[in-house]
């Protein structure tokens, strides 16, 4: 990032510098709200006196707001909003141990003078199953957690969150019986000193980090409206007493929601320590900014890529973000073509999230050794400090770079000329290797792709835009001949009305078929289309479907014309099993595979927490073979019996106990085999004589025993042409208009069971 003025930089360097040297010393502080938590709440009825306190040093506010009034200017500088502290901590050593029924319990409180909210950071934190943790604030009007073992961290330490006002009180609860003792050591404390006040006018413009200038725009303004879908990516970074910067969500060609982000390569300290705040907004262009959540929260993160020839960093958050987060991941163009317009999501001073554009379009340049896209003046908002490494969008609503640096600001209520540079996203595309480039991970099966759009919500409209998914499918291994019809959900998502498209679709490798469709589908709506029925064959089977030529043009957006499924059958006889697991408090931890001959046939798993005494039904349909059944649990304690009384248990055909379990530590494991006999039904059993075979015009099939059957005919791909109820004794079935090929003929009927046979037609 670089300055305004290097004769105003010399007027204040001393206090410059000692801050950012004091920034890049400590790596950039961890951050000062926890990761997701887990409900519950503190029990914070006790005397607040009785409970030991550390008191923090009081800060000298006056040489903060001079250092402050310095490198708030300046994009480069952090917005800081609090001083950290370093302490030493140790529950075993400080604190108040009580016993509490049946758990023991340690509190401390941390007191400081005139701040307006306090937070933590633990440098170790390693949580047994059943401990939890809280912070609350003196009032007893604000509470984060709780934190449990969800929350271990594979670095060991969680930054943890912000409680308002003077006094803050950590509560850790654990049961008297666990696998180990709490592993927590607290290495620093953040005074909030001007999250409030900075620059507010009014309590209702107060944001709980920072207050930007008068002419930034809140994001959800009605200028801002087009734009909410790619908002939900964009998350404010805060490290210790830093509002850092900005970043955002992105898409991968994958589409499969590894919550990569992307920001500026000079933000970087260590991510393992960041929190990144999600949704931290309000609804309209005012309002009270104390509403805004703070509360859509990942704690750390590991770094993937970084470069400074384009200033940018990309990071894997440690968590997904939960659906209820809402979040977005932002689509992306890296082949380099020149926008016709801009636009920026940030938030600047670590304010609430803030829009502004630029209607002229960029220059290319370089800045400082890195290539930058060169936006000489914005024309609505502007950027600040906290704003860098925040998205940069082109028109098509696609990222086309990060916030590198600049030196427009806000002028009173209007923004002063001046101009912004982002490090280009087509050049961070490439680079030397995987730790200096992005396609490796946001292109892992290498399809070349340079342009991919947001997910799970597209948020370009095209003019021509069909789309396709596929029901009626069967899923996992299944058992038996009985063929399937699947569906199409043919969709329009384009601005045109949709009149005509082309489905094609291959079966187990046949040649491809075709239906060309008419209709009228306006945008959003949809139609269910019914293929033919398909006959399913002995091991694999696919069925690839594909959209194409919506309104006779070529589709604008590939990305949902194709759908590949495939499932694996069994034809010979087979004998129902069922899987009975009852899950514990926490069945996120619970996978499992039922296998053979290394082939996983079925799975399951992870299932929801706090769920204890929920029962899970599976059915089997096996052949006859042998089996290996097993179950994990991901944090090493089993089904049972400390945190629930769960068990898992296989059952035969007339409901017998083949296996059972529970109480193991990783993973439990059962092997068991069936034998098939007396199954009503027959595979390959001597069914309705067919003949001639081969064939030319006509064929007859003698019943025998085989009176009221059901037959059906499919050609070579599957695809059922054929299918009648035997009535007489010798049916004839005219095959002249039948093209040459290999055909398969199914009879099945109430008692004797299931027939197949094949027939060649010349």
């Amino acid at each position: 990032m670089f300055i305004r003025s290097s004769d105003f930089l010399r007027a204040f360097s001393n206090i410059f510098y000692r801050v950012v040297a004091f920034m890049v010393g400590l790596a950039l502080m961890p951050g000062v709200v926890g990761q997701i938590n887990h409900g519950g709440q503190p029990e914070w009825q006790i005397d607040i006196a009785t409970i030991p306190a550390l008191r923090l040093p009081d800060i000298d506010r006056e040489l903060l707001d001079a250092q402050d009034a310095v490198t708030d200017q300046y994009k480069e500088a952090p917005w800081r909003f609090g001083v950290e502290f370093e302490v030493n901590v140790d529950p075993s050593l400080e604190g108040l141990w009580t016993i509490e029924g049946n758990e023991r319990v340690w509190r401390m409180r941390f007191d400081a003078s005139d701040a307006l909210g306090i937070s933590f950071f633990f440098d170790e934190f390693r949580l047994p199953k059943g401990g939890h943790l809280f912070v609350w604030n003196a009032e007893r009007t604000d509470f984060i957690g709780s934190f449990d073992h969800r929350n271990n961290k594979d670095w060991g330490t969680l930054a943890i969150g912000q409680t308002m006002g003077t006094s803050a009180i950590i509560e850790y609860r654990e049961p008297l019986a666990v696998d180990f003792p709490a592993d927590l050591h607290i290495g620093k404390v953040v005074h909030s000193y001007r999250s409030i006040h900075r620059y507010a006018q009014s309590i209702e413009e107060r944001g709980p980090y920072g207050n930007s200038g008068n002419c930034n725009i809140n994001v959800n303004c009605p200028e801002g409206a087009p734009w909410s879908v790619e908002s939900r990516s964009v998350a404010l970074i805060i490290q210790g007493n830093f509002a850092v910067c900005t970043g955002a969500l992105v898409n991968n060609t994958a589409q499969d929601g590894t919550p990569y982000f992307l920001t500026a390569n000079h933000c970087l300290g260590n991510p393992n320590n960041w929190t990144y705040i999600f949704n931290h907004e309000i609804e309209g262009c005012t309002g009270n900014t104390n509403n805004a959540p703070a509360s859509d929260v990942i704690s750390g993160g590991t770094l993937k890529a970084s470069n400074a020839g384009s200033d940018f960093a990309l990071i894997e958050l440690s968590d997904t973000p939960p659906p209820s987060y809402n979040v977005q991941y932002s689509g992306w163009d890296a082949t380099g073509v020149s926008p016709a317009n801009l636009t920026g999501i940030h938030h600047p001073s670590g304010d609430v999230k803030k829009i502004c554009f630029d209607e002229d379009g960029p220059s290319i340049q370089n800045v400082g050794g890195a290539a930058v896209w060169y936006i000489s003046e914005w024309e609505e908002g502007v950027t600040e400090p906290g704003s860098s490494g925040s998205p940069l969008y082109d028109e098509n609503h696609r990222i086309v770079g990060q916030l590198y640096g600049g030196t427009a600001a806000c002028s009173g209520s209007v923004n002063n000329g001046e101009p912004d540079w982002y490090g280009r996203f087509d050049v961070s595309w490439d680079g030397n290797s995987a730790a200096t480039r992005l396609r490796d991970w946001l292109d892992p099966s290498n399809s070349g792709a340079l342009v991919v759009d947001g997910w799970p919500e597209g948020a370009i409209a095209y003019n021509d835009d069909a789309g396709i998914q596929v029901t009626g499918i069967p899923t996992d291994f299944t058992c038996g001949a009985e063929p399937f019809t699947p569906s199409v959900l043919l969709s329009n998502s384009g601005l045109n009305d949709l009149v005509s498209a082309t489905i094609t679709y291959t079966y187990n490798g046949a040649s491809s078929e075709s239906i060309d469709w008419t209709g009228s589908l306006a945008q959003f709506e949809s139609e269910t289309l019914a293929l033919p029925e398909f006959i399913v064959v002995d091991g694999e089977n696919t069925l690839d479907i594909q959209v194409l030529n919506p309104n006779g043009v070529s589709d604008e957006n590939e990305f949902n014309n194709a759908a590949n499924v495939s499932f694996v059958t069994s034809l010979g006889p087979t004998i129902d099993y069922e899987l009975v697991i009852i899950l514990d408090d926490y069945g996120s931890e619970v996978t499992w595979e039922l296998k053979e001959l290394g082939q996983v046939l079925f799975s399951g798993g992870p299932y929801e927490d706090d769920l204890d005494g929920t029962e899970v039904v599976v059915d089997f349909c096996l052949t006859d073979g042998c089996y290996i059944f097993e179950i994990s649990d991901s944090y090493g304690d089993g089904l049972c019996c400390e945190y629930g009384e769960g068990a898992w248990t296989i059952l035969d055909e007339n409901g017998d106990e083949v296996d059972s379990g529970g109480e193991f530590e990783e993973f439990d494991q059962s092997v068991f085999c069936t034998e098939i006999s007396a199954v009503g039904s027959i595979l390959d059993a001597e069914g309705p004589t067919v003949y001639p075979n081969p064939a030319t015009t006509t064929i007859y099939m003698d019943a025998q025993d085989w009176l009221g059957s059901d037959v059906r005919v499919f050609d070579a791909s599957g695809k059922l042409i054929d299918r009648f109820v035997m009535r007489t004794a010798s049916e004839a079935i005219d095959v002249s208009n039948w093209s040459p090929g290999l055909y398969t003929i199914s009879t099945v009927h109430r008692t004797l069971g299931f027939s197949q046979q094949r027939l060649i037609v010349e």
